[in-house]
This record gives C-alpha cells, structure tokens and sequence, in this order.
C-alpha cells in the first residue's frame, strides 16, 4: 500500500516548473547522527519521487525531535538529507535554515525536477506556537518559497502547526499519497471493518488508548490488552501486579470498559503468563509466572509464551486487525516474544492487518520482519490513535475545501 500516490493527475501536470512545498514526517530516531531507523524517509519518497518526475522543484520541509524553537545541531536534518539523497538516487541540496538566506538561496537555485530539503522547521518558535499571528507570520516565510503545497507528513496532521495547517491555507494544495493512504486505512478500520475485527494494545499506559477503547469498543469483536497497560486491567480484576507500571486512577475507568465489553459481548482478552523480573536493565533476571501469581517484589516487562499463543490463536482467523502498542520492552531480548508473537500473527492474516505506527512500527523493524508481511505499517502513531479516537485532525480538515 505504501507506494500508492494520492496525487491527482491534473496536480501533477500543473506544477512542472513550479515550487512545490512538502510537508514530509521525517522525525526518525538518532544515534548521534546515524539514522537508526529510516522507515518514514522511506515512506515520504514515493509522493517526493512523483513529484520531481512530474517536473516540480520539490522543496521538503520537516521537523526532528523537539527543540525548543531556536537551532541545536542535535536536531538537525543534515543526516536525513543525507539518506533521502540515497533513496532517491538523487542529490538533495540541504538549506541549513527553513526560511532565512540558506533556504531562499537553495530553492532559488533548483532546476525542474529538483529536490531541496529545509533545516528543522521546528528550529522556528512560529511553527508551533499556540498564538495565531505568530504561527501565521511564520507560515507567511514558508508559503513565500513556494507556488503549491502537498501534505504528506501523516504523523503530524493531528497538530495545528505553521508547515501543516497555516500553510495549506495560504497555497494551492494536494493531500500526498502516504496521507492519502493513511487515511483510507483508518477509514477501512472505523467504517464497516471486515469482521472478524481484533484490536491489539499495548505500550506503558491505559491512559494513553482510553479514547481508542472507547471509539472502537462497539466496532470490534475481540480486544486483546498487553503492554505495561495490562496491569491496570489486571488490578481492575482484583489481582496483585506487584511493582508493575499501574495507573491507579484509571481503575474504574478500566472497570467500566469491562462492563461495557460483556454488555456488547466483546471478549477482551489478557495475558495468562507474564515475564517478570526483580528489576529492570540488561541484567535482570526474568522469568514466567501466571498472571494471578505475580510475586509483590517483581515487575512484569512482557506477556509470557502461553499468552503469546493465545494472542495468536485470537488472531488466526480475524479479516480486519489493528495493532497499537508492543507487548512488553522489546527493545531487551529477555521481554520482546510477546510483541514478536503479536508480529508473527499479523503476517498471517488473511485480510486487512495495520501496525499502527510509534513503537510497534519501531518492533516490526526492529525483530526483523519484512514490512511487505503486513497489510499496512502507520507513519504517525499519534495521528493514528486520534483518528481512531474520532477526533478531528486539522491537518486534514485543512485540505478538504
């Protein structure tokens, strides 16, 4: 799915000759400056590669971590440039500002078919700030480097930002192929899915997924809870979990998604084994105890293998899976089957299977699994949950006039 381009055939013809601004998500992790993991460069080259064949001077704008709105060479783009040169088998010339001397000199410079990409656009304090005219100025410098705008940064349309929201409204605009496929995913997985329909969460909190639990409790048939979340779901049930992640607050909360899953006759499925350990770290000793049984003096980091296999049978014969949140610590050998278990699964499918982006998309690459094995991996983890949360996402809202 991922090479599918939203692009309209009358767009593309338009823009030969003409500066096209993309708003590309390439916020990938960092190893100083060695790119650990390049999926969503990846990902943001099909509709940058249509564009500079269509003849457009494609100028990328994009963020990298969080600096506080000024210049940290920690946060600089230059080895992302780097590798999009590689994808592209192309050179992309890289501006070492987004609106200043570097950035009008470099677009300025670039010939039909071209590819430019602009330093950190989060090196600007207009790009995210919450007041209107601040953002808005800023979004003026931007627009002023180009002739159209295409929004392809899917992992940033959740937020009213200069470079996604205000900048769409100031140029001729295109929703990119990643955004495009994106949301029809999401669409796929909300509006009539193909059943049976399983839901898989994990990661540390209940309080990151409750909006997902309740826009999607009533849509699926199976909700299967790993992940640090899973001990909430466990103390709900009256169980000890030691010194497992808990979210106190969210015990009746938990509770009442319970209560609402048999109303609907949802079957919510946790763990029956867990890997705990006396502490956490390279060192720690793990081992597996029954979900009832978790010693007051441990902590869990994955789901056990029994469970694992649960998981898996629960998925064998569903058409229609979303996955949000690994199972345990993957990034530890000791705590990563569960979430390889969850992985394997998904690859057996026989339907629509979506990795819905953040950590578990970091798992699936991380373990070794070939992407093409999965139906769809999500660029945007927190755009995703929104989406499936039933919230607005001005970025999108921004291009639908």
């Amino acid at each position: 799915m991922t090479d599918y381009n939203g692009l309209g055939r009358d767009f593309l013809d338009s823009v030969s000759g003409k500066r096209v601004l993309v708003r590309s998500d390439l916020n990938v992790p960092l190893d100083g400056t060695t790119i650990t993991d390049d999926g969503r460069i990846r990902a943001s080259v099909p509709t940058i590669k249509a564009l500079a064949e269509a003849g457009a001077r494609v100028v990328v704008t994009a963020h990298l971590g969080r600096p506080k709105g000024a210049p940290d060479p920690a946060y600089s783009l230059a080895p992302v440039a780097a590798r999009l040169a590689e994808l592209l088998g192309a050179p992309v010339a890289f501006a070492t500002d987004t609106v200043g001397a570097s950035a009008q000199e470099t677009v300025a410079a670039l010939q039909d078919g071209q590819v430019a990409l602009l330093e950190n656009v989060r090196f600007n304090a207009g790009e995210t700030s919450k007041d209107d005219a601040e953002r808005g100025a800023f979004a003026d410098e931007l627009a002023a480097l180009a002739d159209a705008f295409v929004s392809d940064g899917f992992g940033v349309v959740h937020r009213k930002q200069a470079s996604v929201y205000d900048v769409a409204q100031r140029l001729p605009h295109a929703m990119g192929g990643l955004v495009a496929t994106e949301i029809d995913v999401l669409r796929r997985l909300t509006v009539e899915p193909e059943r049976p329909y399983v839901v898989v969460l994990g990661g540390s909190k209940v309080s990151d997924k409750l909006g997902v639990i309740d826009n999607l409790l009533d849509k699926a048939d199976k909700l299967l809870i790993g992940g640090g979340m899973v001990f909430t779901f466990l103390k709900a049930d009256g169980l000890e979990v030691g010194k497992s992640l808990l979210e106190e607050d969210q015990l009746d909360t938990v509770r009442s998604y319970q209560a609402r899953a048999r109303e609907l006759g949802v079957e919510i499925v946790l763990p029956t084994d867990i890997v705990v350990a006396d502490s956490f770290g390279d060192e720690a000793s793990a081992r597996v105890v029954a979900a009832t049984e978790i010693p007051a003096d441990t902590l869990g980091l994955d789901i056990g293998p029994e469970s694992g296999k649960a998981f898996a049978a629960a998925l064998a014969d569903a058409r229609t899976v979303f996955w949000n949140g690994p199972m345990g610590v993957f990034e530890q050998a000791a705590f990563a089957e569960g979430t390889r278990a969850v992985a394997a699964a998904l690859t057996e499918v026989d339907g629509l299977s979506v990795v819905g982006g953040g950590d578990s998309a970091a798992a699936v690459r991380t373990l070794g699994f070939d992407e093409a094995a999965f139906g769809h991996i999500s660029t945007g983890g927190g755009a995703s949950l929104e989406y499936l949360e039933g919230k607005e996402l001005p970025g999108i809202t921004v291009l639908e006039d």
